[in-house]
């Protein structure tokens, strides 16, 4: 393991330790599931991800960015910026591109089989954030090497979006609720868990809304950004109605999941 690995490793079970800590103490809601079991499987989930993008997608977005300085590709190095231009335009450029990425896998059927594992959480927590399919992980991989090399975007931006995008992915995963003064204050410029709950909602529309990962700009640029659920917080339905059996606490379900026809 790189220096550098063990740096996003460090940030993330940072994020990780202090989200679980604070739905420990304030959780917004009840658990429906045992939280040791949840986080157990997840975290073998997240295991077996990150093993499979290696082996399919070698050392990810980080290694392209380096090949891209080391070969001198991608469009940056054809009209140079100074770094901190670069580093600016290399965080927005990807942060609109996996808010593009986010809603492709809800459009296009294919790829929304990979992205109802995700969705089709029983709960809606910390953990929830790490909950992704092997074949979804790796096809967003792809793409994210694709667009370092396009662009030519240095590793630091590369390395910092990677660790922003954990970071804020598990807080606005959170069970957890801001004071209404502050929640609407961050939500102009975070996506904060009461925006992204409702875009785990059972109501497709609200499904099909507040995209973003990190800032809402996208989502209000773009039409998509949902400011409240019909039921409000506290009655938000969680979950897809075709996936509510048992088998989906089971992670070889959640594997074979894409290729089972929904209900």
């Amino acid at each position: 393991m790189t220096e550098t690995d063990l740096l996003r490793l460090g940030f993330f079970v940072g994020a990780l330790a202090a989200m679980l800590g604070w739905e420990t103490i304030r959780p917004f809601r009840r658990f429906a599931e045992n939280r040791v079991r949840r986080l157990g499987r997840h975290l073998l989930l997240m295991g077996l991800n990150t093993a499979t993008a290696r082996i399919f997608a070698g050392g990810g977005a980080l290694f392209a960015a380096h090949l891209a300085t080391e070969w001198q590709w991608g469009l940056f190095h054809f009209w140079p910026t100074t770094p901190a231009v670069g580093m600016a335009l290399s965080l927005i450029l990807l942060d609109f591109a996996l808010y593009a990425q986010h809603l492709a896998f809800h459009r296009i059927p294919g790829l929304w089989r990979l992205h109802r594992v995700h969705h089709g959480d029983l709960c809606f927590d910390t953990t929830t954030a790490i909950r992704f399919h092997p074949g979804e992980i790796v096809l967003s991989t792809w793409y994210k090497m694709a667009l370092v090399m396009l662009f030519g975007m240095p590793a630091m931006a590369v390395l910092v979006f990677e660790i922003l995008l954990n970071a804020c992915a598990l807080f606005n995963h959170g069970n957890v609720r801001l004071p209404t003064r502050y929640e609407r204050l961050l939500r102009w410029l975070l996506i904060t868990p009461d925006l992204h709950r409702i875009h785990h909602s059972s109501f497709r529309p609200e499904t099909d809304s507040n995209f973003g990962f990190s800032v809402p700009y996208w989502d209000r640029l773009c039409r998509t950004y949902r400011a409240e659920p019909r039921a409000g917080q506290q009655d938000l339905d969680i979950d897809l109605p075709d996936l509510r059996s048992p088998e989906r606490l089971r992670l070889p379900h959640l594997i074979i999941l894409p290729w089972r026809r929904p209900r």
